[in-house]
């Protein structure tokens, strides 16, 4: 249930393939432990160990390697069940936090403007330029903030599936909301429900 006059146009979750490898950046991490291991090896052949020796000393990696690989893993598994990204003819709304759940409230009015980043797997990034009344905080928000943007702090809704299909349906609705003349709310990033909304309205939009 949402304010009469509003409806959902799409609600979704980041993958968590997205996540592991571009938030975790799990490839990075792995590269680092092969270089380890490469170290390991080399630094056993100057030392003119037999490199059966090199390689045992070597594989002691492996443990770490499967502790962090897990961690990451779990974290983002995490991340992408605490997190819901909703579009309605309205407004553009953020769900998140494992431990302190928050709602970010971006209404259409405030979107200066709205940009999409593809990846070969389909899913993408769509950051949100935003006229916020107040300073959003780059922390607060990560990872639903684009990368390095510290000063001028963008939302950003993160590992989407089907990114294209997602970002036509939010330029439609952008385009449909500017042509009714939608009234505009406040940007705000609280615990509970996003102003305008009557409580449960998010909830129920699930």
């Amino acid at each position: 249930m949402l304010p009469e006059g509003e409806r959902l146009l799409w609600q979704g979750q980041p993958t968590v393939k997205a996540l592991l490898l571009r938030v975790f950046h799990l490839r990075l991490v792995l590269a680092y432990f092969a270089a380890l291991f490469g170290a390991h090896v080399v630094s056993g052949w100057l030392a003119h160990q037999p490199l059966v020796a090199s390689l045992a000393t070597a594989s002691s990696l492996a443990m770490p390697v499967a502790v962090a690989t897990a961690l990451l893993t779990g974290l983002a598994v995490l991340y992408s069940r605490t997190t819901r990204y909703t579009i309605t003819s309205r407004r553009v709304l953020l769900q998140f936090g494992a431990v302190l759940p928050m709602t970010l409230n971006v209404p259409f009015k405030q979107i200066a403007r709205a940009d999409v980043k593809l990846f070969s797997d389909g899913s993408g990034d769509l950051p949100l330029g935003v006229i916020a009344e107040q300073r959003l905080s780059y922390l607060l928000l990560w990872p639903h903030s684009r990368p390095w943007r510290l000063n001028e702090v963008e939302p950003m809704l993160r590992g989407v599936p089907n990114a294209r299909d997602v970002a036509e349906i939010l330029a439609k609705a952008l385009v449909a909301a500017s042509d009714g003349a939608v009234a505009a709310q406040p940007l705000a990033a609280a615990n509970g429900q996003p102003q305008g909304a009557p409580a449960g309205a998010v909830a129920n939009a699930a």
